[in-house]
């Protein structure tokens, strides 16, 4: 694969400082592939082969244990995932699988560790990827342990309102069942909470959600920069 063929990868903050050979390095070994939805691209446990990078569609990273399965996240191009199992040489913590179809840049790890080593710009990337990703899952855990379910829809629907520019109307991102197991919700609980914020100005018809009144859902919700951020 040609490093030109992707200029958005090396806009990516992760390569953006990169020395040009040492990209170059990577984008020889990495390769592009597409696939369709509900394909499982990596799973938890297994070696971490590749750093996977979504330049189109969308990948679910989720966990399972005893029969119970929750959604960890969702990645949205141009972004990369598993890099911490990457550099650690580490097993995946997480599977992740496409949502839509999907376009896929694959790095091998191996590569990738040697740039690591070679490249003081590239590695310092790495530490500022990890440490956003640390703070991240901080951040998220502090609103699954400290909020209820109401507040964290609330909050949620604050953030994406947020992402889309303070938009009055927009639709969700992710199916709710998706959006349910990310914020630690059962279908149902979601449903019902939906509901429940109509009392603060909040309508939904399917996937297309209306806040009437940010003020009001703000009051309920009290976001605070030590929990929220645009992240989703």
């Amino acid at each position: 694969m040609l490093s030109r063929d992707f200029p958005e990868i090396r806009e990516l903050p992760l390569f953006r400082e990169i020395e040009e050979a040492h990209f170059e390095a990577l984008m020889r070994g990495a390769y592009l592939q597409t696939f369709p939805p509900q394909v499982e691209l990596i799973r938890e446990g297994d070696p971490s082969d590749f750093l996977h990078i979504v330049v189109e569609g969308m990948v679910e990273m989720f966990a399972a244990w005893n029969g119970r399965e929750t959604v960890m996240e969702t990645v949205s191009p141009v972004a990369a995932f598993i890099v911490a199992a990457t550099v650690r040489d580490a097993p995946y913590l997480m599977s992740a699988r496409t949502v839509l179809r999907s376009r896929i840049v694959l790095i091998p790890s191996q590569d990738v560790r040697n740039v690591f080593a070679a490249d003081p710009a590239f590695a310092r990337a790495v530490v500022t990827e990890l440490a956003e990703r640390y703070r991240g899952v901080v951040k998220h855990t502090k609103e699954l342990k400290l909020r209820n379910s109401l507040e964290r829809l609330a909050n949620y629907l604050l953030r994406l309102q947020t992402l889309t520019g303070g938009a009055e109307e927009f639709d969700l991102p992710i199916e709710k069942r998706r959006l349910a197991a990310y914020l630690g919700m059962t279908p149902e609980n979601l449903s019902r909470g939906l509901r429940s914020l109509e009392a603060h100005g909040v309508t939904n018809d399917g996937a297309r959600i209306v806040i009437g009144s940010a003020e009001a859902l703000r009051k309920l919700a009290r976001p605070t920069p030590l929990i929220d951020d645009t992240s989703l």
